[in-house]
């Protein structure tokens, strides 16, 4: 039996539903028994979960991994993973960074998240300031 508590009008219900044949359930309020029958209703379709794809693959049988392509001229755009408010910015323009490096501190979801250079450079520009809330993809440094 599937056990409930309801509150109705300041009182509390202790409602314990058993077996249900043909249309009438057997339900018992606060330890009294009653026989409830159902109006008839449509069958109820439950919805098969879909699975989640597999990760794409190439033909030689490797995963494919997308990379940020270099833009023009070279330069490489360090972009906002999710949205969120910058908190730090520990470079200024004309810097050199390492891949490793943090180059940004970005609040998001009452979390702080380390923005990584991604790749060794120069930072070429600073497209936002300490405090600036971001969306995803916003283009935060550019490096060159």
């Amino acid at each position: 039996m599937k056990e409930y508590k309801y509150k109705i009008n300041g009182n509390v219900y202790k409602v314990a539903v058993g077996d249900i044949e043909n249309n009438v359930a057997q339900v018992e309020v606060n330890g009294v028994p009653y026989k409830v029958e159902l109006d008839q209703a449509a069958p109820v379709k439950v919805a098969a979960t879909p699975r989640a794809a597999a990760a794409p693959r190439t033909a030689s049988g490797e995963k494919v991994i997308t990379k940020l392509a270099p833009t023009a001229g070279g330069a490489f755009k360090i972009a906002a993973p999710l949205p969120g408010t910058v908190i730090a910015i520990n470079c200024k323009v004309g810097d050199t960074v390492k891949a490793s490096d943090t180059v940004l501190l970005l609040e998001a979801m009452k979390m702080e998240n380390a923005i990584h250079a991604g790749r060794d450079g120069k930072v070429a520009s600073i497209n936002v300031n300490a405090g600036d809330a971001v969306l995803e993809g916003a283009v935060l440094i550019t490096l060159e």
